[in-house]
């Protein structure tokens, strides 16, 4: 051990070792409350006024993205998100973001991609458990919840959740 302290790179392993389990300590903490097994309903209109439910994305993965649009880290994801919905299911849940058109509106100027429904009171994030945006929820094809992600992640990470979920 005394030689381990004594190594050059000891000090950097020894504060990214400790960074690592704050990082992981905050991301259980954010996560707490988020749902498991079988995800709960989402019946709405999307911002068209066409009826949509989460139960009409079963028999195939699907991610349910919860942003708002005041939301920082949201705007940092939402290339990522928008990417995986040119081809692949994805519902995003716009919480706590006003009207339906105010949320119209905000999706218009940023060109987001994938089908919104609007819930402004947050009614939805709080049957998911969602403490923090962005939540994302990523459903196999029987709608059980596989993967959930609080905060930025990336296409990639996406990606890989959506095909593991797959499997």
């Amino acid at each position: 051990m005394q030689r381990l302290r004594e190594w050059r790179y000891w000090p950097w392993l020894r504060d990214g070792g400790f960074a690592l389990l704050f990082l992981l300590a905050v991301r259980a903490y954010q996560q707490r409350d988020a749902a498991s097994g079988v995800a709960p309903p989402i019946t709405g209109a999307d911002l068209r006024g066409q009826p949509l439910e989460l139960a009409d994305y079963r028999g195939q993965p699907v991610l349910v993205y919860f942003w708002a649009t005041w939301c920082g880290v949201c705007k940092a994801t939402q290339s990522n998100v928008d990417a995986l919905a040119r081809e692949q299911p994805v519902l995003s849940v716009a919480s706590q973001s006003g009207s339906a058109a105010e949320v119209a509106t905000y999706v218009q100027a940023h060109g987001i991609v994938p089908k919104v429904v609007v819930d402004s009171r947050g009614d939805f994030a709080k049957r998911f458990g969602v403490r923090a945006f962005p939540t994302t929820f990523v459903l196999d094809g029987a709608g059980e919840i596989r993967h959930v992600e609080v905060g930025y992640t990336t296409e990639l990470g996406l990606r890989l959740r959506m095909w593991l979920a797959a499997l």
